[in-house]
């Protein structure tokens, strides 16, 4: 029996995981769920499935989780530093599915206790990834992608030889307002931006899907998770969300991996990896899909991947100063404080700001620098935008 853990146990991809979790009683044994303020869900979750500990990240949180596991027996807990300790607890296999740069910590307790990381969290690699993979292969753990388009460039290079890699083209739907007028985006508010054509996410991820900031950051990823030189990775708009991802070859070979847009392909890849298992997901119907369709994206419209190109390019702690910039940038979207548009502007604008500050990006990258330089970056997206408010 395997014991495993599900960091952000109460967001889409966590409740992705738990269903297949579910699914085979007896095969694993659920040791630390952790989530936010659904304490309720949080709660009914590790009494389903035994969890040893419940953890909400929230310490105000506390009692109504402990209500609500009340008799049960489980172990509550609350806090940043709760979900982080909950992270070393033995465990074989676990779930990295925080947003934010707040998976960070409880990523890199899980990879020093040796155990296999199942990455949904992007900002993980983007801010950390030399820390990240020298954590890994200093203690034997094991970091397996579960982003759907990472998770499918890495099935395509099972067998193959990374030299032989020409390109790896990652897809995009292109979001909520892929279609809309150039100048229609900026009046486009958080309701019209949390409506994804395809995938059935989080807000928060759904509207990084509108700016294109997710594939932004996973073009980053990328990078970090498979070494090859930011020139060698692209991105292509595909409405149908059918081909995750496409790796090229240097003999002209190009390997897709197809399948519907449903998360728990990924996951139940990296959930049984080295194996294949059944999964309860849709089985396409390629004659009744009739025809894909790809187009360039348009960097005008999403401008998020120019920057992440020049974050590439930037290197040191620049991925951590993106990451929180467009975190803080997108918590002012959904405040009301700068319209759709401006969290670009206002990312640029603080990447531009930090790296004038000597020293800062270019600081070893441990885990203190890392988290400094993200305080730094949110600090100063709040003052860029409390500047363009006047």
């Amino acid at each position: 029996m395997r014991r495993v853990s599900v960091f952000g146990a109460t967001g889409s991809v966590g409740q992705n995981t738990l269903d297949l979790i579910a699914r085979e009683p007896g095969a694993f044994q659920v040791v630390a769920l952790t989530g936010g303020r659904n304490v309720a869900q949080l709660a009914r979750d590790a009494v389903r499935l035994k969890a040893e500990v419940a953890v909400t990240a929230f310490d105000d949180m506390l009692d109504p989780l402990r209500e609500a596991l009340a008799g049960s027996g489980i172990e509550a807990q609350a806090g940043a530093a709760a979900v982080a300790e909950a992270a070393e607890r033995p465990a074989d296999w676990v779930m990295s599915a925080i947003v934010g740069a707040a998976g960070l910590a409880p990523g890199l307790r899980a990879l020093e206790q040796g155990a296999t990381l199942a990455l949904a969290n992007k900002e993980t690699l983007v801010c950390a990834g030399a820390l990240v993979q020298a954590t890994a292969e200093r203690s034997g753990g094991r970091i397996l992608p579960v982003d759907s388009e990472h998770s499918a460039v890495f099935q395509a290079l099972t067998g193959e030889n990374i030299e032989a890699v020409d390109r790896i083209v990652l897809t995009a739907s292109g979001g909520a307002f892929r279609d809309w007028p150039l100048e229609a985006l900026a009046n486009a508010t958080p309701e019209q931006a949390s409506n994804h054509p395809n995938w059935d996410m989080g807000q928060r991820i759904t509207i990084d899907s509108a700016s294109m900031f997710n594939k932004a950051l996973e073009v980053i990823e990328t990078r970090e998770f498979f070494g090859v030189d930011p020139d060698r990775i692209e991105v292509v708009i595909h409405p149908e969300s059918l081909i995750h991802a496409l790796v090229g070859f240097s003999d002209g070979a190009m390997m897709a991996h197809v399948g519907a847009p449903d998360m728990r392909h990924a996951i139940g890849y990296a959930l049984n990896w080295p194996e294949r298992r059944p999964l309860p997901v849709k089985r396409l119907d390629l004659a009744a899909v009739g025809a894909m369709t790809f187009r360039a994206p348009d960097e005008v419209r999403y401008p998020a991947l120019r920057l992440a190109r020049e974050v590439m390019a930037r290197g040191g702690l620049s991925g951590a100063v993106f990451n929180a910039a467009k975190e803080a940038a997108l918590d002012g979207f959904l405040d009301g404080r700068i319209g759709f548009t401006a969290m670009a502007e206002v990312v640029e604008e603080v990447l531009g700001r930090l790296d004038r500050q000597s020293g800062l990006i270019d600081a070893a990258m441990t885990l203190d620098n890392v988290t400094q330089t993200d305080h730094l970056a949110r600090v100063c997206a709040r003052e860029v935008m409390a500047e363009r408010a006047g």
